[in-house]
């Protein structure tokens, strides 16, 4: 994969609008709050009750996430859409509350424009467009107008049309290419057509899309890609492979209940091999984890003596 010629002076800057601009020097990790019935993992009976929302957000916050992404639409494998006007009626307050009641980043996970300007217009910073701007155009001319963070990922269907991703074959470009090189080349794309329309390269992360449409070895290739991946984006990435299906299927088919130690296990090496953002359903574990990597990868060398 040639290296992208997107690349700015400081690559790992992250331009946020108005929150002003962050250095991403140590792994961010991004609380999920779904206000959805219907998400693979924590789909809530409750997704209608803003407070308790609310109350689960601050909670993320106090265990240490840098940022909140609110969804009001599952991107599960055959989930149904769910039209702007809904998304908006889920996300705006509980985005309101939250940037009330705390500083930190919040961002929208959405593929309309209308939604992505409600929730700016409700504190959120960042738009998280799982679409990289193929579904509504005009949501790369807001963040472009508004010069918020993006999220760009990538993948090859809607998830409406999309099945679990360990029961997909092989790709043909994915074969003949392999999956880094396929993924790298439509995320240039994706990070070009928003420069074209305005949007600074430092104000975008990719995504290399775990589990969306990918075999469980196209996944694990993708995360032992991450260097080359980054690399040559020239643009620090979000992993996001808390508790897919993935992870379940190397563990022997388990349940998403079932897949925290493992999707930890994708956290760390992710973090280790240079991710920015880490997306998690659980923050508190997450943040343990990245903090007893760290740990180790910071201590220095004793000067003499033995190991027992």
């Amino acid at each position: 994969m040639e290296k992208t010629d997107l690349t700015t002076e400081h690559s790992d800057l992250w331009q946020l609008g108005q929150r002003g601009s962050i250095v991403l020097d140590t792994p961010l990790v991004m609380g999920i709050l779904n206000a959805t019935p219907d998400s693979f993992h924590d789909g809530r009976s409750d997704f209608d009750d803003t407070t308790r929302l609310v109350e689960s957000g601050l909670a993320m916050v106090r265990q240490g996430a840098q940022i909140i992404d609110v969804g009001g639409e599952s991107t599960r494998p055959g989930a149904d859409r769910i039209d702007p006007a809904e998304q908006c009626r889920r996300t705006t307050e509980l985005i309101r509350q939250l940037s009330a009641r705390s500083s930190c980043l919040i961002s929208i996970d959405t593929t309309h424009a209308s939604v992505a300007e409600a929730a700016l217009e409700a504190g959120a910073a960042i738009v998280n467009d799982v679409s990289a701007g193929t579904e509504d155009p005009a949501l790369l001319a807001l963040v472009a107008e508004r010069g918020c963070g993006l999220i760009l990922m990538h993948r090859r269907v809607p998830p409406v049309q999309d099945v679990y991703s360990d029961e997909y074959s092989t790709d043909p470009d994915f074969g003949a290419h392999g999956v880094v090189s396929s993924v790298g080349a439509t995320l240039t794309g994706h990070l070009a057509a928003a420069r074209e329309v305005g949007v600074a390269a430092q104000q975008i992360l990719l995504d290399p899309g775990l589990g969306f449409g990918k075999s469980v070895r196209q996944n694990l290739e993708l995360i032992r890609g991450i260097p080359e991946l980054q690399t040559a984006l020239g643009r620090p990435l979000l992993i996001g492979a808390s508790r897919k299906s993935f992870i379940g299927s190397i563990l022997g088919d388990r349940p998403p209940s079932d897949r925290l130690f493992g999707s930890l296990a994708v956290a760390v090496l992710a973090a280790e091999s240079g991710a920015a953002v880490i997306r998690t359903h659980d923050v508190g574990p997450t943040i343990d984890s990245l903090q007893v990597a760290e740990a180790i990868r910071r201590l220095s060398p004793a000067s003499g003596g033995t190991i027992t």
